[in-house]
């Protein structure tokens, strides 16, 4: 009878070998996390649900967004340490164009629907916009009103030094609605690319009244003397914001866009002065107060900080 061949303790150790480390190969796969570069992620780039806000977002806001948006901006670094805000402030139609001509942007907040709706229109909104706020429009006057404006049509009066913005800002959008609405012809002696160009002049004396939002009066204390005005409600703005598609950090700017519409960040923009979204339909359309809608505040003190837009 033949015996088998015995196979020695090394080659079976040989041959063990590859299985072994294929098999130890296949087990630190699986340990890798999931948000560690070795799991396909880059690294600062937020991708699965527990993953925090990391980077630098740099975010387009209106100029009356100044005051708030610096706040939440300040909130937004405290909560998610590691994450960095840069924010610019302009006329909401510069931003637009801005973001539509490349600027690197990765959150865009309008002060109207219609210079959205630009940004949208092009494909550069990471989603359907959010409204998150509203406002209205209030007379700014020097301290002490000199020329004694009392309502919409004095500033129609011969002689009266008015400042508005120009007509492809929204609150120059406003103005003009409000006006027609009352049946006022306005004759301004200048027209300003942005909120805070308006109440600069009134603030320096080279205006007797200037058009601005309720807020920008209410940032500006005792700089400037507030008046409302019941016809404002024809022109309510409404503002959106969005993440932007082809923005460079998109996690933490949803992570910043949800900050703004959170109840958190409602109550920092009810303070400024800001109504809540839905006041009224549209960037320019009639104010239409439903249940637990407050008109947006147009005047009072407040701490220093000219918002605009």
């Amino acid at each position: 009878m033949s015996r088998q061949p015995v196979r020695s303790a090394a080659s079976t150790l040989r041959a063990a070998v590859p299985a072994l480390a294929v098999l130890l190969l296949a087990v630190l796969s699986g340990c890798a996390p999931a948000g560690s570069p070795d799991a396909g992620t880059s690294a600062g780039t937020a991708t699965g649900s527990g993953t925090k806000p990391a980077g630098a977002i740099t975010v387009f806001a209106a100029a009356s967004l100044k005051q708030t948006f610096t706040e939440l901006a300040s909130t937004f670094e405290t909560e998610h340490p590691g994450a960095t805000v840069t924010l610019s402030f302009a006329g909401s139609s510069d931003l637009a164009s801005q973001i539509n001509q490349g600027a690197p942007a990765d959150v865009f907040a309008s002060a109207d629907t219609a210079n959205m709706k630009k940004v949208q229109d092009a494909g550069l909104t990471e989603g359907a916009p959010e409204d998150f706020a509203t406002n209205t429009l209030a007379i700014a006057v020097p301290p002490g009103n000199p020329a004694k404006v009392a309502s919409l049509q004095d500033l129609a009066r011969p002689g009266i030094k008015l400042v508005t913005c120009a007509r492809q800002v929204p609150c120059g959008a406003a103005t003009a609605k409000v006006a027609e609405a009352a049946g006022v012809a306005l004759s301004p002696a200048s027209e300003e690319n942005a909120v805070t160009d308006v109440l600069g002049k009134v603030t320096s004396g080279e205006a007797d009244a200037g058009l601005v939002y309720g807020t920008d009066i209410k940032a500006a204390g005792t700089k400037v003397a507030g008046i409302q005005f019941p016809e404002s409600g024809s022109a309510v703005n409404t503002y959106p914001i969005a993440a932007v598609a082809n923005g460079r950090n998109k996690a933490t700017a949803q992570a910043f866009v949800d900050l703004v519409t959170s109840p958190e960040g409602q109550k920092v923009l009810a303070a400024a002065g800001f109504g809540p979204a839905g006041f009224g339909p549209d960037g320019s359309g009639s104010a239409t107060s439903g249940p637990g809608k407050s008109r947006p505040a147009s005047s009072g003190s407040a701490s220093s900080g000219p918002g605009s837009k």
